[in-house]
């Protein structure tokens, strides 16, 4: 995959905020909220709340730090693959990540053609900012995009939210 110096991407610093524990970017010294903090914000918890009285509190616990480290392997594994620089990761978690990861790439990074950023910070001024994985040319169009995981299909009403981030950081490149 080739990079392309076609765009230039502000590096922001993302902190936690001290007095609401909030992530937020800090750009031009000012600090913008993430738009994942403001989509948890506004964001339907009830299913959430239902699933964890289903499997109680210390499996729901157990299920989120299991799939966070997943995906966070996966992330790893790709970023790495855009780059051009390889990873890999001999445990067994790093292996089901690996296995998801050659997926992605498989089906969705086969058509990249050239990318404009990988691991960017997006941003609309004095509104939100966020983080995107990558930022490439994908069958001819431009396109943001925000690797995700999971251990099985979800259904489009389970991942608004989704499309809601990449709509939010599509409206920073525009």
């Amino acid at each position: 995959m080739k990079k392309s110096d076609r765009y230039n991407y502000m590096q922001g610093k993302q902190i936690t905020d001290p007095g609401t524990g909030k992530r937020v970017y800090e750009i031009n010294s000012y600090r913008l909220p993430s738009v994942t903090t403001i989509l948890g914000a506004t964001k339907n918890q009830e299913f959430l709340k239902e699933w964890k009285a289903k499997v109680g509190e210390q499996e729901a616990e157990r299920i989120k730090n299991l799939s966070s480290k997943r995906g966070t392997s996966m992330h790893k594994f790709l970023e790495h693959y855009v780059l051009g620089t390889g990873y890999d990761d001999l445990t067994g978690l790093g292996q089901e990540a690996k296995s998801m990861a050659e997926k992605v790439i498989e089906i969705g990074l086969a058509p990249v053609e050239e990318y404009y950023g990988s691991e960017v910070t997006l941003y609309y001024p004095g509104l939100y900012a966020g983080s995107t994985d990558l930022v490439c040319l994908h069958n001819g169009v431009e396109t943001v995009v925000d690797f995700k995981q999971a251990n099985r299909a979800k259904k489009k009403e389970w991942i608004e939210d989704y499309y809601l981030q990449i709509a939010a950081y599509a409206m920073t490149l525009n």
